[in-house]
């Protein structure tokens, strides 16, 4: 993910501004001392706040303020005006405030505000152990909302996984295409564990939850009780049931040890297949032409990702791709797989000394079921993300939720909802009753191409485009009975910031009628 320009722009906020500099939507970005700035037009008052998200240091004069919160435009992350706190991931970071002055007329930001912090929240009878199953985005994303809401109990986060909780989306972009070392992979170091007392036990394998006794079972043999308890087991990459996916140069790619050993295989490799048109494989293929293989892309759709944007979207990205290198083998599938090539229902071979099957995932409901939790197409959580087990909550890919905008249980596998999802259930294991309404949100690269897509829309009965969706400046809205279910955007960002906005808005008007 190409990081946004954090050089200064504007004016020097130190030597005064005047209130006609201002935008129309009452934004001025400058600097102090070379650090970007952004000044905003307040009833109360001129706040000043860094004016780059802690994420991927995007403009946040672009993006949209909504009530005392400032939002992102690249990736929807969400910042209190008050306190500069990360609120919504996926920013993880605060950003500073800054003094601001006015004398005869002049608007003058001159040093950095102390840090503060919320109103903070009365835990007295909260909960004394608290344990997450899961070292992603879910997992990792509870656990720093846990300490930062207050909880001083235990925490345990367990994860399978032999590295650090990651940034996950840039295994398939940056980290694949050798854009981003490894060091940029870990979303906190281990210090921030130790000072923040989180207990991160890796390559830990739970083998059940005994639910009466509260307490998780490991499979060193020894169990750990807990008061309360977080699913964030994730979801597994779905293996084609062909010949010869057991081959070792055949790959899926879910961790950073799996993009490990894709990019080890790379010396010597000429042609690659990827099996899949989905996020997933496009993002693979994209980033194995930049690394100078030829790239196939083999998968039964008539159109990468129509299911999920429509045709005239799917039509677009096809013609992205294949302006950039990439050769689709469309309406068809993989039955098998050889040492140097694999074959095609059609009838023919592709020859393929590396080959990545991208081609979905399936929940980790395993655990929870043993346990006697109620599962579906994931585990089955209430408004709140507590499962049938009280005590117990679920979060991320795993999870399947009431979803208010749409009206129906939903399970989503990106990025964004999983950390939202892990905030929301940090707030709920320490009694806050806090409903999950964040709106779904994901975002894709493609080449030099981003998408954001708010809502969740399976099926719909009308598509409404504004814009050219080939001048890259299109918002495309998906109804059913016309009502809006989602909006898939480029190059429209604030749009796609405000149609999640109205959305919101709309389920709170909904609680606030019971």
């Amino acid at each position: 993910m190409a990081t946004g320009n954090t050089k200064p722009t504007g004016p020097d906020l130190t030597a005064g501004v005047s209130i006609s500099d201002f935008d129309a939507r009452g934004m001025l970005e400058g600097h102090v001392d070379k650090k970007p700035v952004l000044l905003l037009q307040r009833d109360d008052g001129i706040i000043a706040i860094d004016s780059r998200c802690s994420h991927y240091h995007a403009p946040l004069k672009e993006g949209l303020v909504v009530g005392d919160t400032l939002n992102c435009p690249w990736h929807h992350a969400c910042f209190s005006l008050r306190t500069g706190e990360a609120l919504g991931a996926p920013a993880l970071s605060p950003l500073s405030l800054w003094k601001v002055e006015e004398s005869n007329g002049r608007i003058f930001v001159s040093e950095k505000l102390p840090k503060t912090r919320e109103i903070p929240v009365e835990l007295a009878d909260g909960p004394g152990r608290i344990v997450i199953i899961g070292g992603g985005a879910a997992g990792f994303a509870a656990a720093q909302r846990l300490r930062d809401l207050g909880h001083e109990g235990s925490l345990t986060l367990l994860s399978a996984e032999e590295d650090l909780p990651l940034d996950r989306p840039n295994l398939s972009k940056d980290y694949l295409s050798g854009d981003a070392p490894e060091a940029w992979m870990p979303l906190r170091k281990q210090t921030y564990y130790d000072n923040k007392a989180i207990d991160l036990r890796l390559s830990t394998e739970v083998t059940g939850i005994d639910v009466a006794a509260g307490e998780v079972r490991l499979g060193d043999g020894t169990s750990l009780g807990y008061d309360r308890l977080l699913l964030a087991t994730g979801a597994e990459p779905v293996r084609l049931p062909v010949p010869g996916m057991d081959l070792p140069h055949v790959h899926t790619l879910r961790s950073i040890r799996d993009c490990r050993a894709i990019i080890d295989q790379l010396p010597g490799k000429q042609r690659a297949v990827v099996i899949g048109a989905g996020f997933i494989g496009l993002e693979v293929a994209a980033s194995l032409l930049k690394r100078g293989l030829e790239v196939h892309v083999v998968a039964p759709d008539r159109r990468p990702l129509e299911r999920v944007l429509g045709a005239e979207l799917g039509d677009y990205i096809r013609s992205l791709h294949e302006r950039h290198g990439v050769i689709f083998h469309l309406e068809n599938t993989v039955t098998g797989v050889t040492d140097g090539a694999v074959q095609l229902e059609s009838g023919g071979t592709l020859p393929a000394d590396l080959v990545i099957a991208g081609v979905g995932v399936r929940p980790r409901t395993q655990l929870a079921e043993t346990a006697g939790i109620r599962v579906g197409n994931g585990i089955k959580v209430d408004r709140f993300l507590e499962t049938s087990a009280p005590g117990i909550f679920a979060a991320g890919d795993a999870a399947r939720w009431p979803d208010a905008a749409s009206g129906s249980d939903i399970r989503v596998e990106h990025w964004q909802v999983a950390q939202r999802q892990g905030q929301s259930a940090a707030a709920n294991m320490l009694g806050l009753a806090r409903p999950h309404h964040d709106i779904p949100f994901f975002w894709s690269e493609h080449y030099d191409v981003q998408i954001n897509y708010v809502g969740h829309a399976t099926d719909w009965d009308e598509i409404d485009i504004d814009g050219d969706i080939s001048a890259r400046d299109c918002a495309v809205r998906f109804r059913k009975d016309g009502r809006v279910l989602a909006m898939a955007s480029i190059g429209r960002d604030l749009e796609n910031l405000c149609c999640a906005a109205g959305m919101e808005r709309a389920i709170m008007g909904q609680d606030s009628r019971g």
